[in-house]
């Protein structure tokens, strides 16, 4: 089963894929098929198949022979991966439900933040509408740490734009809003300071190593939300050793 969990991760991981490029640009409901971006050639099926395709075409357009981002077929691995390992860790449950809902929220703002720098106010509000109708059968303990937890994502955040002057944007603000909700404040908290180290970290290494120059900006919500993903699996366990090393 959990075998089918990840095949079940790779189709849909594409298709995340699809929605992360096509919601800044709002052309998710476009009934035109998916096209090469350089020379806008129609893709047949057989291009789309996920992972294999990009491997099959070496990483290339069939047609123009550009290079297709390494990016896709990685994030496709990664949902793939995230589906099966959800599966082994919660069963059939319900929290296994909130765990796929979280994956799927990562794929998708991953790709829209790494192609576009941006993290759609739409697929914020439309997974703030999923987990709401989620905590309907699994209701949170207590019942007003994801109000406060929504308060303090955002306001910490917006804390952040005042004193780094832009350090942060908009989009993380909302998502940190959503990531308080869903997650409670103690989640919140680790999630918060988990994307700044591991920020800090990456980003660091870039301008050391002269990727990047320091005046670029790089896009923060893939931190947020690895982090995220950390906090759900390994929260408790991370606060427990932090605690005990006192």
């Amino acid at each position: 089963m959990t075998a089918i969990f990840f095949l079940f991760g790779l189709i849909f991981g594409s298709f995340f894929n699809v929605v992360g490029l096509r919601v800044p640009d709002r052309s998710l409901f476009s009934e035109e098929r998916s096209y090469c971006p350089n020379c806008h050639k129609k893709l047949q099926w057989y291009e789309l198949i996920p992972v294999l395709s990009w491997l099959f075409l070496r990483g290339r357009c069939s047609g123009c022979k550009a290079a297709i981002s390494p990016m896709y077929p990685l994030m496709e691995l990664f949902s793939g991966g995230f589906f099966a390992f959800s599966f082994w860790y919660h069963g059939w449950s319900l929290p296994l439900i909130y765990a796929l809902l979280l994956g799927s929220l990562t794929h998708i703002l991953i790709v829209s933040d790494i192609k576009y720098m941006v993290l759609p106010t739409p697929i914020i509000l439309f997974f703030l509408a999923l987990f709401a109708v989620y905590f309907l059968f699994d209701y949170p303990e207590p019942l007003w740490s994801p109000l406060v937890g929504g308060l303090l994502g955002a306001g910490m955040t917006a804390l952040v734009i005042l004193i780094s002057k832009g350090g942060m944007g908009g989009g993380d603000m909302k998502l940190f809003g959503l990531l308080g909700f869903v997650m409670g404040v103690k989640a919140l908290l680790l999630t918060f300071f988990l994307s700044a180290f591991f920020g800090a970290i990456v980003g660091g290494g870039l301008l050391v190593t002269k990727v990047i120059s320091r005046k670029q900006p790089i896009p923060f919500g893939p931190f947020i939300l690895i982090s995220a993903c950390i906090t759900h699996f390994s929260g408790t366990m991370i606060i427990d050793w932090y605690l005990g090393s006192f």
